[in-house]
């Protein structure tokens, strides 16, 4: 066992090696990353850093247990098994994985165990899917007697996962690389590597065979490194479009396969039913999830131009009403942001917002908070959709109140963005939110609030990514298609 350091409550056996090949190795270096309190700004863990060699080694792990090893090949049947046992010992962790969580980056504690619960039942859910999916299929032919399409493992995957939500986002990506039948290496953010190694000791628990599950946490020249690896057939990463970018070139040089969940700057269109307490409410909570720093924030409220004046001053009042503080305090409803350069980019977009709109409230430190990296819940009005702080992705908790002169405009507004990841229609006319969610240009749309079915596709348009990830959709986006025409029938098929 370790002496480094962790959170309280969280055991992890091996936090200064890496994982490759079925084995708790030492990294090619003794160098460490640090893990900080962004409430204290204290360390609180500490793991290995892997470096590119140590990517290198991950990569021929991974590659030759898909190669040479059992999993490609073992049926679907059996994958889901080792789903469920790896779902079922998840559970049994999930204290620590929330509390790790909330040591890292600042989540509440009281929301916590319902993320991650969530995180830990899409990978059941996962599980099923893979028992009832088509992995092979027959399909008319006028070129054969039999024509077979088989669904087959992409290959060695890269599965990067971002800091915001580590656990439920990185298993996602998991799961549905096992269910495929590839092998993975998981690299977490340097932030938050303290999931990815209690996924990695119980995939060594249930026995999944040496190399499928891989583990390397490293900094951004690593990572970039392992992108770059030829061994790597597919990379499936969470984060900013700026490194979305970078990975889909790398990609893109090689024709490797990439699926890219990147930003969002996501927008509510308030309609006239939708009454002016309800929506202050609403969009008051929803920009204080996680201290804002959600890819799919709905961070644009598109309002009607004449109630606008009166929607600024209430949501300025429920602002006004958030008990900032520690995120280990139950009574807190709105934490630190995640590190200290994080704050300094939320403090930069708001000094640019004070440029070209209404501060109306926030904007500052709390005064009552001496150490931590918080910030107030911050409104801007009358803000103009092509300014900065309306088309740039802040990741904090910061709202543009953006006037509108009726549902064609609103959806203009909503549509003249780079991104189109989420979005919601606040109106209790259900006919109203279908119509406006089909004209909105984004991956998601609910009705009344940021709402997220992990189960089901999750991902969006232009620039906020490529391919879906969950449900049916995020299983496909870890398969190749193949086509066998055949002039007879197997037996296999009789």
């Amino acid at each position: 066992m370790s002496d480094m350091l962790l959170p309280d409550g969280v055991t992890i056996r091996n936090p200064d090696k890496i994982f490759i090949g079925g084995a708790w190795a030492s990294p090619s270096t003794d160098k460490t990353i640090t893990l900080i309190d962004p409430n204290t700004e204290q360390p609180v863990g500490r793991v290995a850093e892997a470096v590119e060699a140590d990517m290198d080694r991950a990569v021929e792990a991974a590659r030759k247990a898909f190669d040479e090893g059992p999993w490609p090949a073992t049926p679907p049947a059996e994958r889901a098994k080792y789903l469920h046992r790896l779902a079922e010992a998840l559970k049994k962790r999930e204290p620590e994985l929330a509390r790790a969580w909330t040591a890292q980056v600042g989540a509440l504690s009281t929301i916590a165990p319902f993320i991650i619960g969530g995180g830990t039942a899409s990978a059941a859910h996962m599980a099923s899917v893979t028992e009832s999916y088509a992995f092979e299929t027959h399909a008319p032919s006028s070129e054969a007697d039999t024509a077979v399409i088989v669904r087959e493992p992409v290959g060695v995957v890269a599965a990067i996962a971002p800091w915001n939500a580590p656990y439920t986002i990185m298993l996602s990506k998991v799961a549905a690389a096992l269910s495929a039948g590839c092998t993975v290496i998981m690299k977490p953010s340097p932030e938050t590597p303290l999931d990815a190694y209690i996924i990695a000791e119980v995939a060594e628990e249930i026995g999944l065979p040496p190399g499928v599950v891989n583990l390397v946490c490293g900094d951004r020249a690593a990572s970039d490194h392992l992108v770059c690896n030829h061994g790597v057939d597919k990379v499936s990463f969470t984060g900013s479009t700026v490194a979305g970018k970078r990975i889909a070139s790398v990609c893109g040089e090689r024709i490797a396969r990439c699926t890219l969940e990147l930003g969002g700057k996501s927008a509510a269109i308030v309609r006239d039913d939708y009454s002016t307490e309800e929506a202050a409410k609403l969009l008051s909570s929803t920009i204080t999830v996680f201290s804002g720093q959600v890819c799919a924030m709905l961070s644009r409220a598109i309002v009607p131009r004449k109630r606008h004046d009166e929607l600024a001053d209430a949501i300025a009042g429920e602002m006004k009403k958030i008990k900032i503080g520690p995120s280990t305090d139950p009574e807190t409803q709105l934490g630190p942001l995640a590190m200290g350069r994080q704050r300094d980019r939320v403090e930069g977009y708001i000094e640019k917002g004070k440029e070209t709109a209404d501060l109306v409230t926030g904007g500052q430190r709390p005064s009552h908070m001496n150490r931590g990296y918080f910030i107030e819940p911050t409104l801007f009005a009358n803000v103009d959709n092509s300014s900065v702080i309306a088309q740039e992705e802040i990741f904090g908790p910061v709202l543009s109140l953006i006037p509108c002169e009726d549902e064609e405009d609103a959806v203009r507004i909503a549509n003249e963005s780079n991104y189109g990841l989420n979005g919601s229609v606040l109106t209790h006319d259900h006919e109203a939110a279908y119509r406006i969610a089909r004209r909105v240009r984004a991956g998601g749309v609910a009705q009344n609030g940021m709402k997220a079915d992990f189960n089901l596709p999750f991902g969006g348009f232009k620039q906020s990514g490529i391919g879906r990830e969950g449900g049916a959709e995020g299983l496909a986006a870890y398969l190749e298609t193949k086509t066998i025409l055949l002039d007879g029938r197997p037996s296999k098929f009789n």
